[in-house]
């Protein structure tokens, strides 16, 4: 068991490797890669270049660190929002959270999804890290499919058309090409014509306790 000391030294270790992730994923998406750099790191957080290479051995791990950061907090949105609810109410809600955590998370959302790290090969724990959080959705789906509420197709088609089509507007959302005021409603609508073919009879696109 760890002592009161060890415990406060973890976490004081984890609140400095939160912020050089944080710095590192924000100038990746501000700057671009080549501002990707252990001394420009260490000079916005304020630590020694040391302290980046201890916790994690130099650009390749921090590079690393930043996509298992990403969809780590993704899957703790994901699973949070989601909740134990009927099975086509909790597909909505992790539909609006994959907005929802795009819109608080953008530069996170970028590293991960739209390329901010170019020549980065994740390996495979970070792939298996990224497969989870698609495989929640996967499942909600499923979950409807057994339940009876979706239908006319089978759940990786399904799932796979349904992340296609919020990626997209989630994409466009965060670069700016919608107007604040009309984004909200233009992603419900999006996510009911794209559950629309599926639904089964009588289902409905949504929950009205879900709308936002």
């Amino acid at each position: 068991m760890s002592t009161a000391y060890q415990q406060a030294q973890q976490e004081g270790q984890s609140v400095v490797r939160a912020a050089i992730l944080d710095v590192a994923t924000h100038l990746l998406a501000t700057e671009g890669p080549a501002a990707l750099t252990v001394r420009r790191i260490s000079g916005e957080v304020g630590c020694s270049t040391k302290v980046i290479y201890t916790l994690f051995g130099g650009k390749d791990g921090l590079s690393q660190a930043v996509w298992l950061e990403g969809f780590a907090r993704f899957e703790r949105w994901l699973i949070e929002l989601m909740g134990p609810d009927a099975p086509l109410v909790k597909l909505r809600k992790g539909l609006d959270a994959y907005r929802a955590y795009a819109l608080a998370e953008p530069d996170y959302y970028r590293v991960m999804f739209q390329g901010a790290m170019p020549g980065f090969r994740p390996d495979p724990e970070a792939v298996q890290a990224a497969r989870r959080t698609f495989d929640l959705l996967l499942r909600c789906v499923e979950e409807c499919l057994e339940a009876g509420v979706l239908g006319g197709g089978v759940a990786r088609e399904i799932a796979d058309v349904l992340w296609m089509a919020i990626h997209g507007a989630v994409s466009l959302e965060i670069s700016g090409y919608f107007e604040p005021d009309e984004v909200a409603q233009r992603y419900r609508l999006l996510c009911d014509s794209v559950l629309a073919p599926f639904l089964a009879s009588g289902a409905r696109p949504h929950d009205e306790r879900n709308v936002t």
